[in-house]
């Protein structure tokens, strides 16, 4: 009985061999009903093509259309992107965060960017950067940065306000406040939004390069619309899913070696 009531606790982690096995059980369902319709025959290979004759296409990706320089490409813009908007968005949200007159200059202007798709400034920024890689990477920055800045502001806002009475209490300067206190405080929880972020830009890249695509995994994606396979569409998902799967893991190991003391509290 408690064991039951263990296993449906509100918010209570299960145990490591319970959560492993659990976690394959979606995907074991979702790879078994793709082998019965499309090996059964029940859906056409144009509509669900075989496991088999994805890894193929995978393969024939890599081999014959160089897959891997496509994933070099892309990851490319989005790290470019990725420090251009954490260059502004950080410093800005933080003093947005720490100071309501700055947080009141700038918010009529950030907010209405927050509700705008970011596809629709597609055709502004083909008129001011062009159709190469200026208007991709400003798209990408663009896409992170309206995301990225609101989490900063929030993250600083969350601090608890008695450890800055406290700084201020023992001497501290406003901005040594800010650099003591603030910021350690907050970095974590940005940190942990650079997973979002990664989740964001690797939603974007398809559409930025959807523009003149050449070279990226855009271009891949326009590659099996234009051939007609199905088989390239799925191991363009995959590839992209799966990239984005190693991201994120990599910096949830980096964010565990960066705030151990977290982790230990």
């Amino acid at each position: 009985m408690s064991r039951k009531s263990n296993f449906w606790a509100i918010r209570s982690p299960l145990p490591k061999r319970t959560a492993f096995i659990l976690g394959l059980v979606a995907p074991a369902l979702v790879l078994g009903t793709w082998c019965v319709l499309s090996y059964g025959g029940l859906v056409q290979p144009s509509f669900l093509p075989k496991p088999t004759e994805v890894i193929r296409g995978t393969l024939q990706l890599f081999l014959h259309y160089d897959l891997a320089k496509a994933i070099l490409i892309s990851t490319q813009r989005i790290a470019i992107a990725f420090l251009l908007a954490s260059a502004i968005a950080l410093p800005l949200g933080i003093l947005m965060g720490a100071f309501d007159p700055i947080n009141r200059f700038f918010e009529p202007i950030m907010a209405p960017l927050r509700y705008m798709p970011i596809s629709a400034f597609i055709p502004l920024l083909i008129l001011w950067f062009g159709i190469y890689e200026r208007q991709k990477i400003a798209f990408l920055f663009l896409g992170v940065f309206v995301y990225l800045l609101p989490v900063v502001v929030t993250s600083i806002r969350l601090v608890p306000e008695e450890l800055v009475q406290t700084a201020l209490t023992l001497g501290a300067t406003k901005f040594q406040v800010v650099r003591t206190v603030l910021v350690p405080a907050a970095l974590p929880e940005i940190f942990d939004s650079f997973r979002v972020m990664n989740a964001i830009a690797r939603t974007y890249v398809i559409l930025a390069e959807a523009v003149n695509p050449e070279y990226g995994l855009g271009y891949m994606v326009e590659l099996a619309r234009t051939h007609h396979r199905a088989s390239w569409s799925f191991a363009g998902l995959l590839v992209i899913g799966g990239i984005g799967l190693l991201t994120d893991f990599l910096i949830r190991l980096l964010s565990g070696l960066l705030f151990r003391w977290r982790e230990a509290s």
